[in-house]
């Protein structure tokens, strides 16, 4: 998914004539007009364009870093947990280049018109698919990455005969399955997928002719997304405070290296929950809503504002899939050792950053200190 933006000819004032209503001198004011138009249809797609090759290059990155760890992984937590984090990365891609590119089409012809909805219902069905295929999945994978660490951290013993690569496979083929039935409901008559204001993109029936189905679709859609958050958020609680008491407990100058790992996938893993409970709340959430007041009758002179709401949560659902493999990128222990050094020596060099990066080589004794810290 991108961010979702629209300009046609709609949005740009008429040019008036001049008093005498000559036609010869109305020319330069639609030239003007028409240059006008062409300018914010640019700007617009540029808009669209961006964040999508932004969150491509990110995604690529991520999944380069991803991968080059995972082969060189021996331990069977990290390497499960690398998994899982590459089929997010891989999904979070996916949803970017497909979804993307239908969007970008409907950006260049200009949307459909209310009138003209049905003109391209294939077109919408799948679009609408996609973007709730590829809207669950990394909610569901997050939620997924969450349990498994919270079993690793807490029970390590059941972890390590329950947990193995065949079985995260089997576990990563029944998420994305599970996703795909979600988003195939609406060729059962479950819910439906329509055009959304201002014609640029397909959604679940939220706003107008709700009926049963549609509650129904919205309920399930926002309800598994909502839950997969809070299930995230509360095996991530319980692992940040399993291993603060393992800290608190340990005894002075025992071995600890494995619980370094077992940190650094946590603080991954809340970054990851944190980015997707901020950009995905708001569309669940309102989402919901919408259909609830539309089926009720209650939206009345509310119905432009929760459009607007529903794109604005749509357009930050969207950074989700950008966010996410920086999470991963910047919250690696290379990464945060280095920033760590950097700060530690601007504070005793009275700020000079550039005797800093010359310096900043980590000796042995200072990996321990990292580690500790």
């Amino acid at each position: 998914m991108l961010a979702l933006h629209h300009s046609n000819s709609s949005s740009s004032p008429l040019i008036p004539r001049s008093s005498n209503g000559s036609r010869g001198e109305a020319v330069p004011g639609v030239a003007l007009e028409m240059s006008q138009r062409g300018n914010l249809t640019a700007s617009a797609v540029m808009v669209v364009v961006l964040p999508m090759t932004l969150g491509i290059v990110s995604n690529i990155v991520a999944l380069f870093i991803l991968a080059n760890a995972y082969w060189l992984q021996r331990r069977r937590s990290k390497a499960t947990f690398l998994l899982y984090a590459t089929s997010l990365v891989v999904t979070d891609f996916m949803g970017h280049v497909i979804p993307g590119a239908l969007v970008l089409k409907l950006y260049l012809s200009g949307g459909v018109q209310p009138e003209d909805s049905s003109a391209s219902d294939g077109m919408c069905q799948f679009l609408g698919g996609s973007m709730v295929f590829f809207g669950l999945c990394p909610l569901f994978l997050g939620c997924a990455m969450a349990a498994e660490r919270c079993l690793g951290v807490t029970k390590p013993l059941l972890h390590s005969s329950l947990v193995t690569s065949t079985r995260t496979k089997m576990c990563l083929s029944a998420i994305w399955l599970a996703a795909l039935c979600v988003a195939l409901l609406p060729y059962l008559q479950l819910g439906s997928y329509t055009y959304q204001d201002p014609g640029t993109w397909c959604f679940i029936q939220v706003l107008s002719d709700i009926h049963e189905a549609d509650v129904a679709f919205v309920l399930l859609f926002s309800g598994l997304g909502l839950s997969s958050l809070a299930a995230a958020v509360v095996c991530n609680t319980i692992s940040g405070l399993t291993l603060v008491l393992a800290r608190i407990r340990r005894k002075p100058g025992s071995h600890h290296s494995a619980k370094s790992h077992d940190i650094e996938m946590v603080v991954q893993l809340v970054g990851i929950t944190v980015t997707s409970c901020i950009c995905w709340c708001p569309l669940l959430i309102v989402g919901l809503m919408s259909a609830i007041r539309s089926y009720t009758g209650s939206i009345g002179e509310d119905l432009p504002n929760y459009k607007i709401l529903l794109v604005m949560g749509v357009r930050l659902a969207t950074w989700n899939q950008i966010l996410d493999p920086w999470v991963y990128i910047l919250l690696r222990r290379t990464v945060l050792r280095k920033i760590y050094l950097i700060a530690k020596c601007q504070a005793g060099q009275g700020g000079n950053l550039f005797g800093c990066l010359d310096s900043t080589s980590p000796t042995e004794s200072e990996k321990n200190e990292v580690n500790q810290a």
